[in-house]
């Protein structure tokens, strides 16, 4: 079981925050790995909403979906992976701090077949690549005008 959370305080409000790194449009400006995102779903983003990217990791080029499967603006998103190599959900959290933001990022899988072996050094690469990741993002929102 792969179960990695990470956090960074933000100097922008909730809101700001939250609807920035909700929108899968903006994944490919502040996830190092995800280089492409696509909406699978129209409308705007909620519940049951579907988004198909593709990242690198461990070298090799990936595509997966993820599904919104919890999403309170503002406040929360879960999204799980539909399909992959790597069965994942993904968090994000957003809290009030000190007049910005406490925003959280949790990984948690259970990889299987060679995955699972591949899990045992994969926390410690998705610990590192999601503090990468929540810092581009706190640079991207803390230098907006």
């Amino acid at each position: 079981m792969v179960n990695v959370q990470t956090q960074i305080h933000i100097n922008r409000s909730r809101t700001e925050v939250a609807d920035y790194a909700a929108n899968p449009d903006n994944a490919p400006k502040w996830y190092v790995n995800i280089h492409k995102s696509q909406r699978l779903t129209t409308g705007p983003v909620g519940t049951g909403s579907k988004v198909a990217f593709t990242a690198k990791f461990l070298g090799r080029e990936i595509n997966y979906t993820y599904e919104f499967v919890e999403y309170v603006p503002g406040e929360k998103l879960v999204m799980r992976t539909a399909q992959g190599p790597f069965p994942m959900q993904t968090t994000y959290t957003w809290t009030d701090d000190d007049g910005g933001t406490r925003m959280s990022l949790g990984n948690t899988g259970n990889p299987a077949g060679f995955s699972r072996l591949a899990g045992l050094v994969m926390a410690p690469m998705i610990r590192r690549e999601t503090r990468k990741d929540l810092q581009k993002l706190k640079t991207i929102l803390e230098g907006r005008a």
